[in-house]
């Protein structure tokens, strides 16, 4: 079998345009792939068809050459970017592999280890940032099933806050742990805001509230202040999602401070490089919770892999609070029924896209979620915000 062509598409969500990629072989077998990645969505698109050139007429099942091809081949470090672009690619090779042996692809890796995944929800809290919106939705989140939600609380804060703002993000924190009662976990999304003497202060405010994590509170770049808060914070830290090749994973887990990874799938250039830090994380007594708040295919690739991991937390679900229109978009979305994931049998990634559908919902370039702007919890489009405004 041969690698005969990439084609690519770039869905318009109006909260993050979503790149996909179909690798083709001469047997008739295809793979579909996902390289989002927040504001650079035709960067990706443009960096896929600037690599595949080295892989064309390859055998598809040969995923670590190909990888080495468009990593360290291509020798210059695009991070992120080209991480993205690669995972677009390697994701659909391990689709086509699946198909091609009539297994999904937990079966290739040494098989499942959870028949279900807990999931946690995100995006859910659309709306105002005030407490008691924030507690009505999480209301709605547990009458959904979920065990587990994620939210940030903190506004466009960066680096300090004023004592109001600090104030209404910890009432938030305690608006929500009051909705949804004692038993449900509340994780804490930091969006890497903050100094490490602010983060600090941030997690001895919350602990009383008992997140399960608080995630990225520093910049992920700096592994020394992700370490010093983890060191000092009662609440457990959480990070990863940014990070884009393994020796980061290994320079951030030789400090034994942060025992809670997110890898970022996409990020990382495909689902094996991700599996490989899983591992590491294991060996390290952490669990790992990869990082899944892109598109819909990320989602059925993050099942697969999450699915054969031993030391597998809890699996990211953003789809269900995404537009009601995605589930035309994949003929087999991932579902959460009462808070878990079923894990499916069906080869490969077991998705597929309707192509057609995503010519309907083209890329905008003001598809984008404006983390340090204020209101960006409403998640406004650009036309609603213009109308607010005009």
């Amino acid at each position: 079998m041969k690698i005969t062509g990439i084609e690519t598409y770039i869905f318009g969500n109006p909260w993050k345009n979503w790149v996909f990629a179909k690798v083709q072989t001469d047997e008739g077998l295809y793979g579909i792939g996902e390289g989002t990645l927040n504001f650079f969505a035709r960067t990706v698109e443009t960096a896929i068809h600037e690599i595949k050139q080295h892989i064309l007429g390859m055998d598809p099942f040969q995923v670590e050459a190909i990888s080495a091809r468009l990593i360290r081949d291509i020798y210059t470090d695009g991070a992120q970017i080209h991480m993205c672009a690669v995972a677009a690619i390697e994701i659909a090779l391990w689709d086509i592999i699946g198909k091609a042996c009539n297994q999904p692809i937990y079966n290739l890796w040494g098989g499942r280890c959870h028949d279900r995944l807990r999931a946690y929800a995100n995006g859910w809290y659309r709306g105002p940032r005030t407490p008691d919106s924030f507690h009505e939705k999480a209301k709605e989140v547990v009458r959904r099933g979920y065990t587990a939600l994620k939210f940030d609380p903190f506004g466009s804060m960066w680096r300090s806050c004023s004592r109001y703002d600090f104030d209404l993000s910890v009432d938030i924190i305690r608006a929500v742990r009051d909705a949804v009662g004692a038993n449900v976990d509340i994780l804490i999304e930091g969006h890497c805001r903050f100094s490490p003497a602010q983060a600090i202060e941030f997690a001895q405010a919350m602990a009383p509230f008992r997140p399960a994590w608080f995630e990225e509170p520093v910049h992920h770049s700096n592994i020394a202040a992700m370490v010093e808060v983890a060191r000092r914070s009662p609440v457990p830290v959480a990070t990863g999602e940014s990070l884009s090749n393994k020796q980061q994973f290994a320079e951030l887990l030789k400090h034994d401070a942060v025992s809670i990874l997110q890898p970022e799938p996409l990020n990382l250039g495909g689902l094996y490089a991700t599996r490989k830090i899983a591992d590491m994380v294991d060996a390290h007594y952490g669990v790992v919770a990869p990082h899944s708040a892109q598109g819909p295919v990320c989602s059925a690739a993050c099942v697969q892999l999450n699915a054969c991991l031993p030391n597998f937390y809890i699996h990211e679900i953003f789809d269900e609070f995404n537009e009601p229109w995605e589930e035309q978009l994949l003929d087999h979305p991932v579902k959460v029924v009462n808070g878990f994931i079923e894990v499916g049998s069906r080869p490969g990634l077991g998705v597929d896209i309707n192509i057609d559908f995503i010519r309907e919902h083209p890329y905008r370039q003001e598809n984008f979620l404006p983390l340090f702007k204020p209101g960006w919890e409403l998640r406004r489009t650009q036309a609603e915000s213009d109308t607010v405004t005009g």
